[in-house]
Parts: C-alpha cells; sequence; structure tokens
C-alpha cells in the first residue's frame, strides 16, 4: 500500500468473498462492486449525520461536505489502514445548542476548532507514547460516566421537540423500535433512517413540513460555509466532548482489528489525529465536529468488506452530494416530530453506551470510589448545574465530567494513602462464568465424532 493508503491488490477474483475470508483494507473487489459497497456506506451515515444539523440548527449540506471532506483526510492520515467514515458525532449536539444561546453560531464553530485542536494534540502524543496513559486516566467507570452523562443531558431537548408534534414524534419513535427487530441484516441496522423517513411522510400528511426553500433552492451551489468566533465561555462546554472521541475512536480501532485480525494499535494515534484535524476543518468551515461511525462498522461486518477503497467512494460521494443546495434543503425539513421522536431514541442510545462501557468492563459498583463518582457525575450532568465565574459559565456536562474525574482520582488517592477500600475496581467474572468457558474449551478440545 502506498504511503497514502491509495494502492489495494484484488482480493481473489475481486467479485466473492468465500466464508471465513474477510476483505482486508488493502484490498478491494471489482471496482462497480467497490463503488456499490462505498454507496453502501454513504446510506447508513445518513440518518445519524443529518440528525445533528437538522437538531443544532447548522446548514446540513455544509455538514455533509466536510464529513465527506473529513472521511478522506482520516483515510490519507491513518494510510490507508483504519477503514472509517467520519460522520457528526452527537457528543457535540448539547455543547454546541448551549454555546450558540451565548455566542450563536460562529462562537459554536470556536468551539468545534478547540475540540478538534485538543483532540489531535491527544493523537499525537498517543502516536508518540502509546495509549495506556489514556486508560490510567480516563479508567472504565470515568467514561462511562461521561458518555452516560452527555445522552442524558439532552432528555430535555429531546423532549420538546416530541411535544411539538407528539402523533409525529410517536410514528417515529415506534417505526424505529420495530424496524429494529423486525428485519435483519442492512435494513435492520438502518433503523433510524427508516423511522425518519415514514415519521417525515406522516408529518406531510399533517402538514407539518414546509418545502418553500426547498423550491427556492438552486440543483447546484456551494455549500453554506462560515467562519468562527473564538470565546473563553465555550471552553467549558466542549473540553469534555474530547474525552468522548477518544473513547469512541480507540473503540474503534480495537473493532476493527478484531474484525480484520490485524493488530492496529500503532495507528490509534493517528486515528485521533485525524479525527481531530477533520473536526478542526469543519469547525473552521460551518460543520458540526465528527467521529468514527458505528453505522458502518456493521456494514463491514455484514459485507466482510473493510477495504478502504470503499470509504474513498463514500468519502467522494458525500462530497458531490453536498454541492446540491436544493438537497441541502430538503434535508432540513425534517420537522420537529420527526426529530423529537428520532432524538428520544438517539440520546438514550447514547446515555445507555455509558453503562455498556461499564457492563464490559466489569465495572464493580461495589467498590465506593466507583460508586460516587458515577452517582455525582450523572446527577449533576442530568440536571445540567452551572457555574459561573466572571465570562466563564460551565454547565451541566463540564461540570459533571470534571466531577467524575476529579472524584475518581481525588477519593483513590486518599483510600491509597489510608488502606480504607478493599472491594476491587472491577468484578470477578465468577465461577459461574469460568465454569461455562471451561466446559467451552473442553468441548472444543474434544475430538469430533464421525458420522
Amino acid at each position: 500500500m502506498s504511503m497514502l493508503g491509495t494502492k489495494w491488490k484484488l482480493h481473489g477474483n475481486g467479485k466473492s468473498v468465500r466464508p471465513g475470508e474477510v476483505v482486508r483494507p488493502d484490498e478491494r473487489l471489482t471496482w462497480p462492486l467497490t463503488v456499490g459497497i462505498g454507496m453502501q456506506h454513504v446510506v447508513a451515515m445518513f440518518g445519524a449525520t443529518f440528525l445533528v444539523p437538522i437538531i443544532t440548527g447548522m446548514p446540513p449540506a455544509t455538514t455533509l461536505f466536510f464529513s465527506g471532506i473529513g472521511t478522506l483526510l482520516f483515510l490519507v492520515i491513518t494510510q490507508g489502514r483504519v477503514p472509517s467514515y467520519l460522520g457528526s458525532s452527537f457528543a457535540f449536539i448539547a455543547p454546541i445548542m448551549a454555546s450558540q444561546q451565548q455566542f450563536g453560531v460562529p462562537g459554536a464553530l470556536g468551539g468545534v476548532v478547540l475540540a478538534g485542536a485538543t483532540l489531535a494534540v491527544v493523537g499525537a502524543v498517543v502516536q508518540k507514547f502509546g495509549a495506556g496513559w489514556i486508560n490510567r486516566v480516563m479508567p472504565p467507570i470515568v467514561t462511562g460516566a461521561i458518555v452516560a452523562l452527555i445522552g442524558l443531558n439532552l432528555a430535555p431537548a429531546a423532549k420538546a421537540n416530541f411535544d411539538q408534534a407528539p402523533v409525529t414524534a410517536f410514528i417515529t419513535l415506534a417505526v424505529i423500535i420495530v424496524v429494529s427487530v423486525l428485519f435483519r441484516g442492512m435494513l435492520g441496522r438502518l433503523s433510524i433512517l427508516v423511522g425518519v423517513l415514514v415519521g417525515y411522510l406522516v408529518a406531510m400528511i399533517r402538514g407539518e413540513v414546509d418545502f418553500s426553500k426547498v423550491d427556492s433552492a438552486a440543483w447546484v451551489g456551494l455549500p453554506h460555509f462560515q467562519t468562527p468566533e473564538f470565546h473563553l465561555g465555550v471552553v467549558g462546554l466542549f473540553v469534555p466532548v474530547v474525552l468522548v472521541l477518544v473513547a469512541e475512536n480507540i473503540g474503534h480501532v480495537k473493532s476493527v482489528s478484531a474484525m480484520t485480525g490485524q493488530n492496529l494499535d500503532g495507528v490509534s494515534g493517528r486515528a485521533l489525529l485525524a479525527d481531530g484535524a477533520a473536526t478542526v476543518l469543519a469547525g473552521l468551515g460551518g460543520g458540526s465536529g465528527t467521529t468514527t461511525y458505528a453505522e458502518n462498522i456493521g456494514v463491514m461486518a455484514a459485507t466482510k468488506v473493510y477495504s478502504t477503497a470503499a470509504y474513498w467512494v463514500a468519502g467522494v460521494f458525500a462530497v458531490i452530494l453536498s454541492f446540491s443546495p436544493k438537497f441541502g434543503e430538503l434535508i432540513a425539513t425534517v420537522p420537529a416530530g420527526v426529530l423529537g421522536g428520532a432524538a428520544t431514541m438517539l440520546y438514550g442510545m447514547i446515555g445507555v453506551l455509558g453503562v455498556k462501557i461499564w457492563v464490559q468492563n466489569r465495572v464493580n459498583f461495589s467498590n465506593s470510589i466507583n460508586l460516587t463518582t458515577a452517582a455525582v457525575a450523572l446527577i449533576v450532568g442530568i440536571a445540567d448545574y452551572t457555574w459561573t465565574i466572571g465570562d466563564l459559565k460551565f454547565t451541566g456536562i463540564a461540570l459533571g465530567s470534571a466531577a467524575a474525574l476529579v472524584i475518581y482520582h481525588g477519593m483513590k488517592a486518599i483510600a491509597k494513602v489510608r488502606g480504607t477500600v478493599a472491594e476491587p475496581e472491577t468484578e470477578d467474572p465468577g465461577p459461574a462464568a469460568a465454569s461455562t468457558a471451561a466446559v467451552k474449551a473442553a468441548v472444543k478440545r474434544a475430538p469430533k465424532k464421525r458420522r
């Protein structure tokens, strides 16, 4: 593979993937198939990527443009070793909305740039010294709490949209729930997009969609670019987002490593640096902050195609779509009721992802340090505590994140000096789990019977 990661070997005959095989990042199928898979990646990111600018009032076409550009930049910086699409990050919704109330859209964009620059610096440090220090500073109890409180902090915003058109919102939410369990494969994974489309049709029937701006928009034109302004008051809003982006990117690299059988720890820092650079670029031009996308991991898991060539196609296709103002205005017509239904699911999912981090890492809540860290951080974040110092205003996400870090490390330091916490930080899998693992191992070692 070249330094830019733009040379790929043909996998087999290029037309199929045998059972048990995967198309690695440095391989590709035939170009027609690769183009088709790349467009599938664009569809997979659609629902989530567009919801962020719609909810925050940012231009959808501009966000799509920087999403495509950011993806291409990510592929170049990671030298084509990490297949990923960079879409809008939900972690930016709360700080963007809060900063807009004080400093308008330019102020929010300044916060996006700040978060991206900080993430890029973290990436450079990780590339130089490894990611071990991140796990020490942000153990699972802290990371899970921060991710959870960012999602749950948005609950009032979801309710506000839901209440504007409860019938449309309820139908949207119901379709998302049903589709996620009714269908297998890609359709099931695109349940949010399907729910939004059905909800949109319902809103049209109920007269809740305004097409006036769509009719007047041109078919071809430049996205609406905006420049940022920098205010000290947004620092506390956006810095906690960096912690979430770090967790998302490291998790993405580990997931791809597990699925492809390739050790990608050596490019974890590059992935963070690339996402940071893409977020800075987006903030400088009017887009929302980016992150790696779980939706696209689903596409790779379904197709067994991890070729970065498909992501080059996806990035280019996204950029092309962004040059249609009419398309951008059409996306912007999604009404509040549809957003309320989708947001009820999405914001809750962010909250539960934090809990998932605790479960996967077997966080022990019998340990008083873990219990106190999570308890205080969640209440501060959900209730949206505020603290104003001069021109600086710290809200629930910033204070909750700070509480998680300070309480965990503070209590741990005191407990170490006093020897007062006996409970381990993580739970033992237990004899039942160990027994199950032993049985599975024994079955695997047992000779196969001939039929």
